[in-house]
């Protein structure tokens, strides 16, 4: 099983490093020109403290997977981690649009590989802390 928090740990990491991308990528410079301060900050803000999470998340599986599995606290934070990321997986079928994605190479491939790693992650958390 360590071998599995240390390959979620590593895609967490790169996971949070994309983030550095978004701005630049999704245009935020002219996209979020119409919105208040408030809500350009907000956006901006809140996706540098997602992608921090993400990291730190991605760390703690890096150097911590052995905690992580054979601890009663590592297990409460593995269930915790598995909720997050099946929230995270139902999120990327309820909450976004098919039309974003549908008819759309890219962005399929995406889709398809970003329900991969969450239900991935859902996994291996859920088996841990059951385990």
């Amino acid at each position: 099983m360590i071998i599995h928090f240390r390959i979620i740990g590593s895609l967490l990491i790169v996971l949070a490093l994309i983030h550095a991308v978004f701005p630049r990528y999704f245009n935020w410079s002219e996209e979020l020109k119409p919105l208040s301060m408030i809500n350009r900050q907000l956006m901006t803000i809140h996706t540098f403290f997602i992608a921090l999470a993400v990291f730190l998340l991605g760390l703690l599986c890096v150097t911590s997977g052995n905690e992580l599995i054979n601890t009663s606290f590592g297990k409460k934070i593995s269930f915790g981690m598995g909720l997050f990321w099946v929230i995270r997986l139902f999120v990327q079928f309820f909450g976004y649009s098919p039309d974003l994605w549908k008819g759309r190479r890219f962005e399929t491939i995406v889709h398809i590989l970003f329900s991969l790693l969450f239900g991935y992650m859902s996994i291996v958390f859920f088996v841990t802390c059951f385990s």
